[in-house]
């Protein structure tokens, strides 16, 4: 039981278990996007739900009363669209509101760093200097 509590308490654990519930919880609003925004403005053009595009392979596809295909052979590419669309707006997100504003961050990080590293040298240098005069000067 020690070691696995160590496993759970390990930071990378604890990070991934917050990262897949916030996307669980981020994907819903994609979700809801998609469904109340992308979907509507794609009604105005054809049907309100993508899932509803479909074609048929083999003939015209016949549909029972319960929603059953008897007939035919029915490629549902209109889901696969609205899947695809999610994936995008998903990762649009997720670039552009947490990669890139983490990306600017850490090179002013590494900036600032390089900055100090360097004022750091020339304080150095100068104390260096101020030592030897001195020294020389006590001579």
């Amino acid at each position: 039981m020690k070691g696995f509590k160590e496993f759970l308490l390990r930071g990378n654990v604890v990070e991934l278990a917050v990262a897949v519930v916030i996307g669980a919880a981020f994907t819903n609003i994609v979700n809801a996007f998609v469904k109340g925004v992308i979907n509507p403005i794609v009604g105005a053009f054809g049907a309100k739900d993508l899932a509803s595009y479909s074609s048929c392979l083999k003939g015209p596809c016949e549909v029972s009363a319960t929603g059953e295909v008897t007939s035919g052979i029915p490629i549902l590419w209109g889901g696969v669209l609205s899947a695809a669309l999610q994936f995008l707006i998903t990762a649009a997100v997720v670039y552009f509101c947490l990669i890139l504003p983490m990306t600017r961050f850490t090179a002013r990080r590494k900036t600032l760093a390089e900055v100090q590293v360097e004022a750091e040298a020339k304080e150095v240098l100068l104390l260096t200097e101020i030592r030897d005069a001195l020294v020389t000067t006590t001579r």
